[in-house]
């Protein structure tokens, strides 16, 4: 079977950790009814506090976050994409921004930890300096799944195609972008910029997001969405937590890029 169903699912995360776990069970049990085999959740699903509030917040891959998303992706048999979470890095003040991808035997599959941080000043709207926190992780990810290879990413890396292009070189068919964009940056950039990394990279793209008014004090942008390898929106999610579900076609995939050989017309490395 070269079709399944992916779900990107949209939250508004808060600082209560447990509130947070129980509505992204929730949700995810519900795009696994609704038949989804690949199941995103958005980056920081499981906590969003004060930055002086995360190092007590941030967790090790064994953690209780990983350790649910783990037994939901093997109770429900799905691929599961844990979004991202704080994750602690031993020895370090800092931490890892870290999107984890289980298989439907409950193991990891992949654990990539975003490279590209967002340090922004929009004067009057948005202050954000995500270094001052975290560590860049260094190496691109991708996973060999029964449907398709997948490549890691989140939320800023999405302004970055050259680290699309390696995914894609390393054989990725379907890219995942679990995101917070803010909403001034989203309703400007977000749409085009997932299209056009669909369109570059004759891939589908899973991107999941935040929603609404946050713990910072300022609104993301939400509309978590699924675009295919000829850049269509097929799901879009609405103004609100939920999910949306849309097919990834491997079969289509393969026919658009056997009839717009693009990638195999690259000149620059």
């Amino acid at each position: 079977m070269t079709t399944h169903l992916a779900a990107a699912i949209q939250m508004a995360t808060s600082s209560d950790k447990s509130a947070n776990l129980e509505k992204a069970e929730h949700l995810i049990r519900l795009a696994a009814v609704r038949g989804a085999k690949l199941v995103g959740l958005p980056e920081v699903f499981n906590w969003r506090g004060k930055r002086s509030d995360e190092p007590e917040a941030a967790e090790s891959l064994d953690g209780p976050t990983l350790t649910l998303m783990g037994r939901l992706a093997r109770d429900l048999e799905i691929h599961l994409l844990a979004g991202s979470i704080t994750e602690h890095a031993p020895g370090e003040a800092k931490r890892y921004n870290t999107s984890v991808l289980f298989g439907p035997d409950g193991k990891r599959l992949a654990v990539y930890r975003k490279i590209h941080l967002f340090d922004v000043d929009l004067p009057g709207r948005v202050t954000i300096k995500e270094s001052d926190a975290k560590i860049p992780g260094n190496e691109v990810v991708t996973a060999a799944t029964s449907l398709g290879t997948l490549g890691l990413t989140v939320c800023y890396d999405l302004r970055f195609p050259e680290l699309y292009r390696r995914l894609v070189s390393a054989g990725a068919r379907v890219l995942t972008i679990p995101s917070a964009f803010t909403f001034p940056t989203g309703e400007a950039h977000w749409e085009v910029l997932i299209r056009a990394r669909a369109i570059e990279n004759q891939c589908y793209v899973v991107a999941p997001a935040q929603f609404g008014p946050n713990v910072h004090g300022f609104s993301d942008y939400g509309n978590s969405m699924i675009v295919d390898p000829w850049g269509r929106v097929l799901a879009r999610a609405s103004e609100n937590e939920g999910v949306v579900i849309a097919p990834l076609d491997m079969a289509y995939l393969e026919r658009v890029r056997r009839e717009l050989p693009s990638l195999t017309h690259s000149r620059l490395r």
